[in-house]
């Protein structure tokens, strides 16, 4: 008899802890109204990981709108550089003309062109000399 007091008991125990908390208890035994730690690790985790997706977020936008001012820049520098080659090239041709018609001058005139441009040369640092101890 003492075999069916015993698991009656036992039966008894599971039924009135059924009754007294209104669900069986877990697995492990324990039961507490908190959620369990594993579960508020994972909403910690969670949360951590909300907040670094967002400083993500602001991260790429702000490479994104670096990007976009590089994209910007590189574009404006092409459209420079492409007024500056016309510019030089445009130069290029004033000066070799400029260039043709001395030399040609030069052949009409002999030596004379010369001593014009030495002459030139004196006179402008003559000018250099007296401005810069004027200063």
């Amino acid at each position: 008899m003492s075999q069916r007091y015993n698991s009656s008991v036992l039966h008894n125990r599971s039924s009135t802890s059924t009754l007294q908390f209104g669900s069986t208890p877990p697995a492990s035994g324990r039961s507490s109204p908190f959620p369990p730690a594993g579960q508020r690790f994972a909403d910690d985790l969670e949360g951590q990981n909300d907040e670094a997706i967002e400083g993500l977020n602001a991260k790429v936008r702000m490479l994104k709108d670096l990007t976009i001012g590089i994209r910007d820049e590189v574009k404006d520098s092409a459209i420079q550089l492409s007024q500056m080659n016309d510019a030089f090239a445009e130069t290029s041709g004033i000066l070799s003309g400029t260039f043709r018609r001395m030399n040609n001058m030069a052949s009409r005139q002999g030596c004379r062109w010369l001593w014009y441009i030495v002459f030139l040369i004196v006179v402008f640092w003559f000018f250099v000399v007296v401005w810069w101890f004027r200063r």
